[in-house]
């Protein structure tokens, strides 16, 4: 892993931490933790209503850059491995086992019939 992808990585971890903190403060329906700083001394800092704005604008700002750098750290993600799906890289193992199995007596093809498969030969419905 290169060094910015670690610098980005830590950078997201400490946004969402910071997102839970603030998230916690905010006073919603049953006071939540707001209610401890709540506290004479944080009125008259921050007013009765400029604390809740402040915190919802914190919290949007966070948030914002918690999903601009996630999108942006997969840019950062370095493709070591070959281009192709677990399916393609399976894909050669499993014909090579296919051809290991023996067909069945008087199969060519090793594909065994459909039920209600009369050779390809379909039958007109009587009446």
């Amino acid at each position: 892993m290169s060094i910015p992808f670690i610098i980005t990585l830590g950078i997201i971890t400490l946004i969402a931490l910071l997102m839970v903190i603030v998230i916690l403060l905010q006073s919603g329906q049953g006071g939540g933790l707001a209610g401890i700083a709540s506290s004479a001394g944080t009125r008259q800092v921050l007013g009765t209503r400029q604390a809740p704005d402040l915190l919802e604008k914190i919290t949007w700002v966070l948030g914002t850059a918690f999903i601009v750098l996630c999108i942006l750290i997969n840019f950062m993600v370095q493709n070591e491995g070959p281009e192709e799906s677990i399916i393609q890289q399976q894909a050669p193992q499993s014909q090579q086992q296919e051809q290991q199995i023996p067909a069945a007596p008087g199969d060519e093809d090793g594909a065994a019939p459909l039920p209600g498969d009369d050779g390809g030969q379909q039958q007109s419905p009587q009446e």
